[in-house]
């Protein structure tokens, strides 16, 4: 049975200190100790041993040396039954129990205003090191690194359940706590020194949120994770979810592109995404009409869709939706109370409150896994404005056209290549996404538009890349469109400049091309 006689405790985080504590100490545990952890015990009331009076040498250099002795680390790593005869030599106690969390790093860069002196004094060795030796050691030593972990260890400890396996697993996480912790300070000094954005290593490193019911298909395993240096903005993994069934992978996956979308614009805009493209996008003066027109693009694609807002949820707009159609997840900044009580009549449905989270431009990193490696490259945080365009036409675009133009390109930006989206008023009238020609994308975003009843005529065009023939621009011409923006770029600009003015169209370059893989 394993026995715990001796614990050290050195903690920054100090969330369910003093009841593990008194815990230890009523079940005749000695504690070891060190600064602020130990102030904090002293004030409790619980006996404690500081680990200076155990190794008889001072901390030093302020608080940088303090753990760094064979006396603890000898405690720690010690093999029971093997390195006793040393152990009595040397003077040295086994520690059964190590409760370390580290200098807060991590928060401590999070502040735009940290200085590099700041960030260097928080990065911990002592405590790394004393996790390293207790976990090498997790046949005779126990450690915590987590405070969510102290009640399961405690009601483990009084059921004599603290096993190898138990232990193993401590262990594993606690290798994984210091594996993380040396991935931020890995990139924010790469970073910092060498203000490269891709350094010679690259490390990812997340928690855990759940573990899916399965992956995009029943036969995939699945996990939901949080970036570890996630600065929560607008992010989908700080999201509480106020009813509704497990999400699964795909509503995931679509509520993180939904969110993303809604979030370019300012105005009430709803965006509703299916299969990982926007099927309807809308913006009107309140939320609850942005939503019945976006709902109106394409009603048969928005079945079992993916609803963000971009505007409180109130009851109105919640019963719209119920009312008109079966909704996967809801997502919006904030959930009222009375449109909690209409939802709660269907319970099934997934209502995603985002919170006041802070909008940033640094979204960080995006990754996608290929065979053998991983392709690694900045969030699009492409933005373009009307100060940005290049009218490369005889006929000039009017300002209502250039408003469309302009909410169209958001929109194009998160529609699967090759990417075509008619708008009017604000609003789309059709969406081709993903196909291997640029005419059938025009083609298919014209067809879903007659099956819905909506006019294409007048409407402007949005293409995320650009027109590589004149056969794009003669498609547009087919269902009159009034306005196209795209990139350029083309060796055949000029032939597709010519096109657009012999069908009387205005047409925009963004030079900024918005391919999405």
């Amino acid at each position: 049975m394993f026995k715990i006689t001796r614990a050290l405790i050195s903690v920054s985080d100090k969330n369910g200190l003093i009841d593990l504590a008194n815990f230890l100490h009523q079940n005749d545990i000695e504690i070891l100790s060190t600064g602020g952890t130990y102030a904090a015990l002293k004030k409790a009331n619980i006996p404690a041993i500081e680990v200076s009076e155990k190794t008889g040498f001072p901390e030093i250099m302020n608080g940088r040396v303090k753990t760094l002795h064979p006396k603890i680390h000898g405690g720690l790593l010690a093999r029971r039954g093997t390195d006793e005869p040393v152990m009595k030599t040397h003077l040295i106690d086994p520690i059964d129990l190590l409760v370390v969390n580290l200098y807060p790093f991590k928060e401590t860069i999070s502040n735009p205003n940290t200085s590099l002196d700041d960030a260097i004094e928080n990065i911990d060795i002592g405590g790394p090191a004393m996790i390293r030796a207790a976990s090498k050691n997790h046949e005779s030593v126990a450690v915590l690194v987590d405070p969510d972990d102290y009640d399961q260890f405690l009601n483990r400890f009084n059921n004599d359940k603290l096993n190898l396996e138990y232990r193993q697993k401590l262990a594993a996480k606690a290798f994984g706590h210091t594996a993380s912790y040396d991935a931020s300070i890995t990139q924010y000094l790469s970073q910092t020194f060498s203000k490269e954005k891709f350094t010679d290593q690259f490390f990812y490193t997340g928690n855990l949120i759940s573990k899916l019911r399965y992956g995009e298909n029943p036969h995939q395993e699945a996990a939901f994770y949080k970036d570890d240096n996630t600065n929560n903005c607008d992010s989908l993994a700080s999201a509480t979810q106020i009813q509704g069934k497990e999400l699964s992978y795909n509503n995931i996956a679509d509520s993180a592109a939904a969110l993303d979308c809604v979030n370019q614009f300012q105005e009430p805009t709803c965006v509703i995404v299916k299969h990982a493209n926007p099927c309807g996008v809308a913006t009107n003066n309140n939320i609850l009409e942005a939503y019945q027109r976006a709902f109106q693009t394409d009603p048969t694609s928005a079945f079992g869709g993916i609803i963000a807002i971009n505007r409180p949820l109130d009851a109105n707009l919640a019963s719209a939706i119920l009312k008109k159609q079966f909704v996967e997840v809801i997502i919006a900044p904030r959930v009222l109370d009375d449109a909690k009580i209409i939802l709660a009549k269907k319970q099934n449905i997934r209502v995603l409150d985002i919170g006041n989270q802070k909008s940033s431009n640094d979204r960080g990193l995006e990754l996608k896994k290929v065979s053998g490696g991983l392709l690694v490259q900045t969030i699009d945080n492409g933005m373009i404005n009307e100060a940005d365009l290049e009218i490369v036409t005889k006929i000039t675009p009017t300002k209502k056209q250039l408003q469309d133009l302009l909410f169209a390109w958001r929109i194009s930006k998160f529609v699967k290549s090759n990417a075509i989206v008619f708008c009017k008023d604000k609003m789309t009238v059709g969406v081709g996404a993903g196909q291997m020609s640029r005419v059938y994308s025009t083609k298919i975003a014209a067809i879903k538009a007659k099956d819905e009843g909506l006019t294409v005529s007048g409407s402007v065009l949005s293409s995320d890349a650009f027109f590589p023939f004149r056969d794009g621009i003669d498609a547009a011409a087919e269902h009159n469109i009034s306005a196209i923006i795209q990139p350029g770029g083309s060796v055949r600009d000029d032939e597709v400049i010519n096109a657009a003015n012999e069908h009387n169209i205005a047409m925009i370059f963004t030079k900024m091309r918005h391919f999405k893989h």
